[in-house]
């Protein structure tokens, strides 16, 4: 029956095509009599601007005058529309050849452009056409080629501009990301990307910038590079969507993104022009910030710069209260600390993009950064016996004063090629970054005993200095196979090496200077080098979709006690880490995703170099040079859907399993300052640990002033640390909830209210090494800049103790002034009620031990920020931001 049908409708056409209107009737537009014009014309050109370069995502328009039959009037209708591509073509078939039609093209940042198109040609030595013959033949008669079309750039002052950032955000999924995309009507020019974040379903940000992925800070990518540039740099409108990455695939780098990836995903439209950002504020302790950010392009020559001072004051308080199981009879000690730290932070940043062709763009970026701290402690220790035995109690005071100062340095490389084909595209990127630190403390301990005046004082000084290096070389290439199937393969090198020497002194009264003591000191150096291929392959079957990759990395790692010639090291000559995605839509809005994927962590520096840190007895740490990398498997399935009036829900179920776990783990030893028995803080490679949960995630939008995004993260973990003492974890389950709601409010106000609630968790496993010897990473530094030595004493194994649950909530209120709300005040409060405490509970066959930590509640803060400029979005065109490497491994 259907080649029947088709068959009929071929020779219907083929009469009318053919067909002759009788002689004195009166043809119509075509040449036949009452029939409309056949569709059979082809338009096309390409937009470009008046450097050249070429215009995507510019809407063209074909419209055609037709009656009214109510009015009686010609009106213009809409007869097809499209977007034009990344090179900035467009093509139209099946037009109607009779008749004139209308082209009106638009792109955001450009002068509007009509013209009027019409197919009818002079035929060769005639004029026009004679009614009844077609107008040309059949062949290129009704193609039309355009040419290149010129749109005039449009320019707007930031003064004629109005920041609009209310509306909703989309949420879909793809094969291996959530990706939302950002209404129009949301934000416009002169917000930057933090208004868009805000916005964004299982993101958060306080009114001071902070990001947060699931509750904990992810790395941020442009366009699929990780970047140095803040979110302010960035303005919302170059903003097309942003893609969180929860369980990157084997594209990404097999180690670290434990808390996922936030990719920004630049649209493709942009304009020229300059802008920037100036902004100063202070705390209630009178640390005061300042920045300036500039972007300029010229022709074909982007040029971006960025400088940012950032003083810090801190206030810490803490406290230990520790019972020794082994002494006899126990005895009892309680520690009181008190932190105060000032210092500064200083970053620098400029570079420039040259657009060698419309195809090809070269990036070189370098920074600098430079930080000087000042870190000062104060420590008071009391031991006595749990029982009136007639031991006597003793006293100890710690005071410790100190600076450390850093000063890094990088550059990066940029290619990006596009290819004729839509969607291919090779990059390459070359960074490098080196870093230098040196630290001083000095620690004074006084001690006394009970119902005696004599006390006793001891001196020890603590000297280190250290470089680092860091070589990143990285290249990926992207074949669209078919308009739903594309092939990604890719290579990464990275190489690095530290050298860090630490010299322990004790004060000799007998020689009246400090003595080197070896058993303390060490002197270290490391080299790892980390080698990747991957190839990944997405297609789709209508609305299934799934997207295989397998990445292979091989690694090594060597390290050398230079002062002793001890050797560590490990190998791992091949590594495969695949990734498989799958996602089903459904109607309603509705979609369905799975993956699975196998990642690894590799110890870091501060876990491996075996220097003790003696400088607080109930709080000895040092590092393991024995670990082997930790790899963990990672299930998870996603369910979406998006119901009306702006509502958005997202529900996620996740497993991991972890073998090689490395985690704290308290072991005996020897203090060689005092002789006597101590416990020191170490790492292990723990049998396994598995993570399981549910995410909930909902964005409400429920009135043109007042948005609420809430996440929930149930939980349930447990450690196996079976193979060193028969330690394991009670399974535990968990809460982590977090909420952020923003009101818009009259005369320009706006304000934030943001929850965070924990419940009781087991302790978290890992570390940075050094700091608290335990505590939450980067809490405190014995590795990071600016850090204090030393550290509350704090616990062992991960396996051994629990954190109690704990609650913060943060206020802020902004004001934005002028017509154009350029200039803006805020003002924030964190920690409003002090509740916002670290307070834990850990126990082994050795102690029982309680701690607690409160940094800087109720913190204060008031900002100013002013936006300048003409608008460029131009800035971020095709570039590939690979320098945030450095700044990264600067850390």
């Amino acid at each position: 029956m259907k080649k029947i049908i088709l068959f009929t409708v071929v020779l219907i056409s083929a009469s009318n095509l053919f067909a002759q209107p009788p002689a004195g009737v009166q043809a119509g537009p075509a040449g036949r009599p009452g029939m409309s014009a056949p569709s059979i014309g082809h338009l096309y050109g390409k937009l470009v601007d008046s450097a050249g370069k070429a215009i995507g995502d510019a809407s063209v328009m074909i419209l055609q005058s037709k009656l009214d039959n109510a009015t009686k009037k010609t009106k213009e209708v809409l007869l097809k529309g499209k977007a034009t591509k990344s090179n900035g073509e467009f093509n139209f078939e099946e037009l109607p050849v009779a008749g004139p039609l209308k082209l009106k093209i638009s792109a955001t940042g450009y002068k509007s452009f009509e013209q009027t198109v019409s197919f009818q040609r002079r035929q060769e030595g005639q004029g026009t056409p004679t009614p009844g013959q077609m107008p040309g033949g059949m062949g290129g008669g009704f193609d039309k080629d355009l040419g290149k079309i010129t749109l005039q750039t449009e320019i707007r002052k930031l003064q004629d501009v109005t920041v609009i950032a209310t509306g909703s955000g989309r949420l879909k999924m793809d094969i291996d990301k959530k990706v939302f995309s950002v209404d129009k009507n949301i934000v416009t020019s002169g917000g930057s990307a933090l208004d868009v974040m805000k916005n964004v379903p299982s993101v958060n940000v306080d009114i001071d910038g902070n990001v947060a992925l699931r509750n904990a800070a992810p790395q941020v990518f442009v366009d699929g590079r990780p970047t140095t540039l803040t979110l302010e740099q960035i303005p919302a409108d170059a903003i097309e969507s942003v893609e969180v990455i929860t369980n990157p695939s084997a594209k990404y780098d097999a180690s670290g993104g434990g808390a996922g990836i936030l990719n920004i995903v630049l649209k493709k439209n942009k304009r020229t022009g300059y802008n920037g950002n100036i902004r100063a504020g202070v705390d209630k302790l009178g640390a005061m910030n300042g920045g300036f950010d500039f972007n300029a392009r010229q022709g074909k020559v982007n040029f971006f710069g960025s400088i940012n001072v950032n003083q810090r004051k801190s206030n810490t308080v803490g406290s230990v209260n520790r019972i020794n199981l082994t002494d006899t009879p126990r005895t009892t000690i309680n520690q009181n600390n008190t932190d105060k730290s000032t210092g500064r932070f200083i970053f620098g940043r400029a570079g420039l993009d040259y657009f060698v062709t419309n195809r090809t763009t070269l990036s070189l970026a370098g920074f600098r950064v430079n930080g000087q701290f000042k870190p000062g402690e104060l420590i008071d220790i009391t031991t006595d016996s749990l029982f009136n035995t007639g031991i006597k109690s003793s006293y100890s005071e710690r005071i410790s004063t100190g600076s450390r100062s850093f000063n890094g340095k990088g550059v990066a490389f940029g290619l990006k090629q596009l290819f004729g084909k839509e969607g291919e595209e090779l990059t390459a990127d070359v960074n490098y970054f080196s870093g230098k630190n040196q630290s001083q403390s000095l620690y004074t301990t006084n001690r006394s005993s009970q119902g005696s005046s004599a006390t006793s004082t001891s001196l020890q000084q603590l000297l280190g200095t250290g470089t680092d290096y860091n070589i990143i070389m990285q290249s990926d290439y992207v074949n669209p196979i078919s308009s739903k199937t594309k092939l990604e393969t890719g290579l990464r090198a990275s190489i690095r090496g530290r050298e860090n020497n630490n010299s322990n002194y004790f004060f000799d009264n007998s020689i009246n200077s400090y003595k080197l003591i070896p058993s303390t000191s060490s002197n270290y150096t490391n080299k790892d080098n980390v080698f990747a291929a991957y190839a990944s392959f997405t297609s789709s079957m209508k609305n299934f979709g799934y997207k295989l990759g397998l990445r292979a990395e091989s690694s090594n790692y060597n390290g050398e006690l230079t002062n002793t010639g001890q050797k560590f090291g490990n190998s791992y000559p091949i590594s495969l880490f695949p990734s498989i995605f799958l996602s089903q839509k459904f109607k309603g809005e509705q979609e369905l995703q799975f993956s699975v994927t196998r990642r690894i962590n590799r110890p870091n520096f501060f876990q491996l170099i075996p220097f003790a840190d003696y400088t607080d007895e109930l709080n000895i740490t040092t590092g393991n040079p024995n670990l082997v990398p930790e790899f963990t498997s990672s299930f998870e399935m996603s369910y979406s859907k998006t119901f009306s009036k702006n509502h958005n829900f997202l529900a996620s179920t996740y497993y991991k399993k972890t073998t090689n776990l490395i985690t704290r783990y308290l072991e005996k030893g020897v203090n060689p300052f005092t002789g006597r028995e101590a416990f020191i803080n170490t790492y292990i490679n723990a049998n396994s640990s598995q993570s399981y949960g549910l995410e909930l995630t909902s964005q409400d939008f429920f009135t043109r002033w007042w948005d609420v995004t809430t996440n929930v993260n149930i939980y349930n973990s447990t450690i196996n640390a079976t193979n060193i003492k028969d330690v394991s974890t009670n399974s535990q389950w968990s809460v982590l909830g977090k909420l952020n709601s923003n009101f818009k409010l009259p005369a320009d106000f706006t304000a934030q209210v943001s929850a965070t609630y924990q419940s009781k968790t087991n302790l978290p496993p890992g570390g940075g090494g050094g700091g608290f010897g335990g505590g939450p990473p980067g809490a405190r530094g014995g590795g990071g800049p600016g850090g204090g030595g030393g550290g509350f004493g704090q616990a062992q194994s991960s396996a051994q103790g629990y954190i109690e649950p704990f609650y913060g909530i943060d206020v802020a209120v902004k004001k934005t002034f002028l017509k154009t709300k350029a200039l803006s005040a805020t003002l924030s409060v964190s920690d409003i009620f002090r509740t916002r405490s670290f307070n834990q509970y850990s126990e082994s066959e050795y102690f029982t031990q309680y701690y607690n930590r409160l940094r800087d509640p109720q913190m204060i803060r008031l900002t100013f920020a002013y936006r300048f400029g003409k608008i460029d979005a131009l800035l971020f065109k095709r570039k590939n931001n690979q320098t945030g490497q450095g700044a990264d491994n600067m850390q």
